[in-house]
């Protein structure tokens, strides 16, 4: 029997084909959401630095994300020997780095990116794992000051 190549997911932002080559498993699943192991990287825009991380399982389960670099150089995380296990860590370099971005309803100049529980995808293992910081020294959120338009 022929492994599935692709399947298509309902998402707020409407239906999608995905590559199964392109869906990652959280074998913890996310903080707050268990329950839910198969996530995909969806781009809302070509050349954004922001993406959807978006259960295959449920249309409406998906976290704004982005990749924390893009907005600061300073963002140290060390994963622990669980997390690298989960991950199938052989490299680091391998390793993607997403945070979730809050944007409040009505006052996107108040967008900030959560520092306090960076998600980790490997990108070769396409597992992923959400670990909580507990470094006092990094700020819990970082305010982007994106203007409305």
């Amino acid at each position: 029997m022929e492994k599935q190549k692709e399947i298509v997911i309902e998402t707020r932002i409407g239906t999608q084909s995905v590559s199964m080559d392109k869906v990652i498993e959280f074998p913890r699943g996310l903080l707050g959401f268990e329950n839910h192991h198969n996530f995909t990287l969806l781009q809302l825009r070509d050349a954004s630095p922001f993406l959807v991380l978006q259960s295959t399982e449920e249309p409406k389960l998906g976290f704004l994300v982005a990749d924390p670099y893009s907005f600061i150089d300073d963002y140290p995380v060390i994963i622990n020997s669980v997390d690298e296990e989960t991950l199938q860590v052989k490299d680091p370099s391998d390793v993607a780095v997403l945070v979730t971005v809050t944007i409040p309803h009505g006052r996107p100049e108040n967008t900030a990116l959560n520092l306090t529980g960076p998600i980790l995808v490997n990108r070769k293992s396409r597992r992923g794992v959400q670990t909580p910081l507990n470094d006092r020294k990094i700020p819990t959120q970082l305010y982007l000051n994106i203007e409305s338009s």
